[in-house]
Formats: C-alpha cells, structure tokens, sequence
C-alpha cells in the first residue's frame, strides 16, 4: 500500500507536468478530435556544437528523484558512503528530488539540508556568486515556488518571470541573475563541526495528490577546501530538524534509498539512465559556432541544426556526446551526468552574408524525433501531442530589432513536445556583406528529456519538406 501510494502521487505530477489540459477532455472527445499525425522530414545539416564543458566540478544530487526515506543523498565527505572529494575554489551544486508524504500523514514535511565542513583546519568562506530554489507547489506566502502550468508553446518575457515546474523557474532565474529569497549570500564554516548551509522544506500538507518538487541550484566560490553533502530528514510538524540531526544522520552513513539501477556502460539492449549521484565536470558549455576553419557562419549554410544535450543513443547521427563525466558517483546510480541538467550552454554564432543580395535567417531551438533524425535529415511530427520534452526559458541577443538595428537580450519560455518544430524566437537580416553575432543562452532545465537541437533557417525557404505517411 505505501509503495502503490508513492507511485500513484508520482504518476499524478508525472501527468499534470505534461499537460493539465488534456486531463479536462473526455477520452472519446479526444479520440475523435485528435488528428492523424504525419511524420515531417526536413532537410537540415546536423552538425556537433563546437566547444566542450569547462572543468568546474558540479555536486549532482538527483538520485533518488523520488525521496523515500530520511538519510544522505550524496556526500563529497571522506567517510563512508561519502566521495572523498573536497570542494575548492569554483563549484556548483544541482538538486533535483520529488517528495510524496507519508501513507499515514497528511501534513508531512521532508527537509532537504545543505551542509559543509571545512577539509582542513582553517574557516572558510562559501560565497553564493549565483543561485535559486524552488517548490513545485508552495503552501505557505514565504516559499518561491512554479507550479506546472499549461503554458503555450512560446511565450516572451517582459520583465515578469515565466515559468513551469521548479526546473523551469530556477534556470530562468539564473539566466536573469535572479536569487531566491530563502537563500543567504554568505557562509563562514568553522573547522571540527558540520555546518547547514540551506535547510529547505519539501511540504505536503494540503496538497492534492501529497506530492511536491524542489530543485535548487548553487553556484558558489570557497575560499578553502571542503567536503558537503545533501541530506533528507523529516520534520516535527512544521519545525525543520537542528544542526544536531543533520551532523547525527551525516555520522550515521545512512544512505537514502537509491532508485533505477543503470545500464552498464558499454551494454547492449535496453538503456537504463538512471540518475546521477555524484561529482560531475563540467557546469558551462561555452562555444562559438563556425564554419570549420573560419570566423563566422556563411548564412548561405542554413538550414543548419546543432545538438543541445546529446547524450548516448541521443546523438543524432553526429557522433558528438555532450554528456558530463562523473568524477566519482554513489554505487548504483548513473555513471555520466546524462541530460546535462542545471548545465548552462553560452553560444556565440558570428553570422556574414557571403552574397550579393540580403538574405533573412530564423532562429528556433526544436525537439526532432531522435530516432530517424541526423545525417542530413531532422524528423518532426505534425500534431504536436507527444509528450513533453522542454520546459524552459531561453535567452537570445541579437536578433532583429526595431528601425534594423540589432535587439538586446529578450527572453522566452518555451514548451516543447516530442517532434516538435520549435517556434520562431525571431529573425536575423542581413545587407551583402553584413555581419552580425548572435549569443545563445540556456540553463538546460530539470524536468526536460534531450536532446534538442538549435536550428537556423532560410526565411523564405519552406520549413516543411517531404512528408512521410504514418
């Protein structure tokens, strides 16, 4: 009954994540009303993006997604289960869980802590450079919180945030240099004794299915060497646990129960992801898209696509896995950081028009069908009801801009679903012999699928190409 309870809750946010409005329409309102899909082929080169991840290490706690028990997440600390890693200087953290109540409560809290001692015998100073949290769903007025909401596929910002689902909320905030109000600018950690950084609740009480999410992301400058973990434990009522819990449960080496045993690397058959529970390298993708040898990008090349977190078997025929390595990962949990979750990609396209008369590019960010898309080739779908693949926000400079000039940095959030063509973020043109950069940014955001691809094409060639009959 406990296990079937989880589950249901589960399965419930599973299903209003990717579309609450479909839950209003009867089954056979919509078996009638939902059109044969058709399979849309387009031509496009695939190429692999340019650059590769730096070396900031990344703290991944994203295993178990579904928390089922109080006890340590992942731990950089060097006794057992811990990593044995210590933290210096640059280095980030993601965390991703889910949270389902108590069978036997209804007003259950779980606590998710963030605590660190100094590696050595010298204080040290954890500064916040850049970080958010949110709740899928906030019970009280104090807690940020995104809860998934129906948007559309495109939507532009204008100075209020946009999002849904908590994966959602925090990428945008990093993009727009936003913090959340629960976390604290500072940190001075005393040596000989563990120290909670953030102590955050994941509350149930209320809610309908007893299911919350948090995701909280932290990019952090240490003046020294220290080992930190990500702890759960569950509350008295609404009273979070003291400082002595966590260094009680930290002591005990009891580990949270892990979930999805992953596919060996190298294995044949069925791909088994799993979740990553460990030290990752790799917080940033930096690059600027070329032709190969030179400074720019003829726009005579478009169409023209490019990978955004490819993974194994998610390729898309380039041969190109973007996927962070794992410096060392908890027993039984993922072993590279698949998805490239809270990883942000910083892309800079120099753009010349090579020819004698001006040409009009269009910028989309899209989720073709892995499976048939590369090699000259990207697969959509016509209808755009599968499941969703992105949800997140995406910042771009340098599009076309009121009287020709070039804009400033605008914002959208998009929602894509598998096979789907991306809509248009907005449109480059160019005189003869005109050029113009273009940057990209993306947190690639928790509760997204990869891999995607970032499209340029022809304005007036026609996107759709040759359609294949289901």
């Amino acid at each position: 009954m406990k296990r079937f309870h989880r589950l249901r809750a589960l399965t419930s946010l599973s299903i209003a994540a990717t579309s609450m409005a479909a839950l209003m329409a009867p089954p056979e309102f919509a078996a009638r009303a939902k059109p044969a899909e058709q399979s849309i082929s387009r031509n496009s080169q695939v190429r692999s993006l340019p650059g590769r991840l730096d070396n900031v290490l990344m703290l991944n706690d994203n295993n178990p997604e579904l928390i089922t028990g109080e006890g340590i997440l992942v731990s950089t600390f060097p006794s057992d289960p811990g990593l044995n890693v210590a933290l210096d200087g640059r280095f980030d953290l993601f965390s991703h869980h889910v949270y389902a109540g108590q069978p036997d409560q209804l007003d259950s809290t779980l606590w998710l802590a963030v605590v660190a001692q100094p590696a050595g015998e010298a204080p040290v100073t954890l500064t916040l450079l850049e970080g958010s949290t949110s709740l899928s769903q906030a019970t009280s007025k104090d807690q940020t919180a995104a809860p998934f909401l129906p948007l559309p596929a495109l939507m532009a910002e204008s100075g209020t945030a946009i999002a849904s689902g908590p994966g959602s909320r925090v990428a945008g905030d990093l993009l727009r240099g936003d913090t959340a109000t629960e976390l604290p600018q500072e940190w001075r950690i005393e040596p000989g004794s563990v120290t909670p950084l953030v102590v955050l609740p994941i509350p149930v009480a209320g809610l309908d299915p007893l299911l919350n999410g948090r995701n909280l992301q932290l990019r952090l400058q240490s003046s020294g060497p220290v080992h930190v973990a990500t702890l759960a434990a569950l509350g008295v009522g609404e009273k979070q646990p003291g400082a002595e819990k966590w260094t009680k449960l930290l002591s005990s080496g009891r580990q949270s129960p892990k979930e999805h045993q992953p596919t060996p690397r190298g294995a044949r058959g069925r791909m088994i992801y799993s979740r990553v529970s460990g030290v990752q390298i790799g917080s940033t993708w930096r690059a600027t898209l070329t032709d190969p040898g030179a400074s720019h990008l003829n726009v005579d090349d478009a169409p023209i696509a490019w990978p955004i977190s490819s993974l194994e078997r998610g390729d898309l025929q380039t041969g190109q896995v973007q996927t962070a390595e794992l410096k060392t990962f908890d027993s039984g949990t993922a072993w590279a950081a698949h998805g490239n979750y809270g990883v942000e990609y910083d892309l800079t396209i120099p753009l010349r028009n090579e020819g004698s008369q001006q040409r009009t590019l269009a910028i989309s960010l899209e989720s073709p069908d892995k499976n048939g898309s590369g090699n000259g080739t990207l697969l959509f779908s016509s209808g755009n009801s599968g499941p969703v693949m992105f949800r997140g926000p995406i910042e771009v400079t340098g599009l076309d801009g009121e009287q020709g000039r070039p804009s400033g940095r605008r914002r959208f959030h998009l929602v894509l679903r598998r096979g789907q063509e991306g809509p248009e973020l907005g449109r480059i043109t160019l005189a003869p012999g005109q050029q113009r950069s273009l940057r990209i940014r993306l947190v690639y955001p928790a509760d997204a699928t990869p891999p995607q691809v970032l499209s340029l094409l022809p304005v007036k060639q026609s996107k759709a190409a040759s359609v294949v009959r289901p």
